[in-house]
């Protein structure tokens, strides 16, 4: 650890499988489901795809943003119950807004020097849930007093500290690297065109379970499950990729005024749920989907949070000794195109092989699950290509950026 951020290594630590749902647009087919229990399918299907006794679990953690449920302080304990864990091991919860899958797999490595041998990591998301809420009111409503109830999805895009909301934050960086809007326009029509194509050509089909009505069933305690909407029986692809012609994007109005950033070149906003099982390379029976090796995480102002991956990736490949150009691949959270575009161009990175499959732009960020959604993404990558390294980063809302670097466990010089 040092006053530039944090550092961690990991000598034996490997990512057995991984996989996630579709991401469904907001108010979309998944828009009633608790993310509990799409908690809970992924962490089912990732322990049956792997081949793993969930009885061989001893460790659960769970990320989720936004209390999306009544329930929402049970979501870590009730996706390790449901998911057919020991009901005598722990489950934790995990918070560091879009990079907590990346948290998620940095805790699991940590806890197998503490004795862990496997542990299951699980982040989901409810977009379409999040609450229109108050926090003023417990004392009742006094005559004539302004009632606040708001939108937390909305209001929690606000950051107080600078006062601006993370699509200004994103301006701020435009400004700063001399982003134009044609530029990023351009940048979210590419983003587009590569996950459509990586959708048409069924290259994301295998990361992806369908989700369909299903009961989770717990000896001795009241059933959950997963209802869908009326005619719609199962979703098993991604719902927002869509062809993106550049004229299309030039004609949506900037959010804020002689900013860059609008709908059309921001994240999409998803519904999803994503899982991966962590365990130590030498006790792996068969070739893990990737190795971890280190990650790396900074704080950095919070006007400017989007350039956050920077930095991390900066004292990622210092500590590790690694230079740019021996990093196969790069997954980096698209939560604006300006955010990303200006990453790229600080750390003058080669933009084929960034988001080589298209990013959140055209997917989408559930906050929660996104990092572990990138990596799972990079490691398919790395194994497909024969590369050795990769890097998945994201910014942080506040002021932080995260980023993991992961080996493929086949590669051959």
């Amino acid at each position: 650890m040092s006053a530039g951020g944090q550092y961690s290594v990991f000598t034996d630590a490997a990512i057995i499988d991984a996989l996630r749902t579709p991401w469904v647009d907001f108010n979309g087919a998944l828009a009633e489901v608790s993310p509990i229990d799409l908690g809970i399918k992924v962490g089912r299907e990732v322990l049956a795809r792997a081949g793993v006794d969930p009885q061989g679990v001893d460790s659960v953690l769970a990320g989720s943003m936004a209390q999306a449920s009544f329930d929402a302080y049970l979501l870590p304990r009730h996706i390790g119950l449901y998911s057919g864990v020991p009901q005598s091991v722990p489950a934790l919860g995990v918070q560091r807004i879009c990079a907590t899958g990346f948290e998620l797999l940095h805790q699991a490595a940590k806890q197998l020097d503490d004795g862990v041998q496997l542990a299951l990591c699980v982040a989901a998301e409810s977009m379409s849930r999040n609450p229109i809420a108050a926090y003023t009111h417990r004392g009742g409503f006094r005559l004539g007093a302004s009632v606040q109830f708001k939108d937390f999805l909305w209001e929690a895009l606000f950051d107080p500290a600078p006062g601006l909301d993370m699509i200004a934050t994103a301006d701020n960086l435009a400004r700063r690297y001399g982003l134009s809007r044609e530029t990023v326009d351009a940048y979210a029509c590419d983003s587009h065109r590569r996950a459509l194509a990586a959708q048409q050509t069924g290259w994301l089909a295998p990361e992806i379970v369908a989700v369909g009505h299903q009961t989770f069933d717990l000896d001795g305690y009241q059933p959950r499950g997963i209802t869908l909407p009326r005619g719609v029986d199962t979703v098993s692809e991604d719902s927002h990729p869509r062809p993106a012609e550049l004229a299309a994007l030039a004609r949506l109005r900037a959010v804020h005024q002689g900013g860059v950033q609008t709908a059309g070149n921001s994240c999409a906003v998803v519904d999803g749920a994503a899982a991966a099982l962590v365990a130590r390379t030498s006790a792996c029976r068969d070739t893990p989907l990737a190795l971890l090796r280190a990650s790396a995480v900074v704080g950095v102002a919070p006007e400017f949070m989007g350039i956050g991956p920077a930095p991390a990736i900066r004292l990622l490949l210092q500590r590790s000794g690694l230079e740019l150009n021996q990093i196969g691949r790069y997954e980096i959270n698209e939560a604006q195109a300006a955010q990303v575009l200006a990453v790229a161009q600080e750390l003058e990175l080669d933009h084929s092989r960034l988001n080589v499959q298209g990013g959140s732009l055209a997917l989408g960020h559930p906050l929660a699950a996104s990092g572990l959604r990138l990596v799972l993404t990079l490691a398919r990558q790395l194994r497909e290509h024969n590369l050795r390294y990769g890097i998945a980063a994201a910014c942080v809302g506040g002021g932080q950026g995260m980023a993991l670097l992961i080996e493929n466990p086949g590669w051959c010089a």
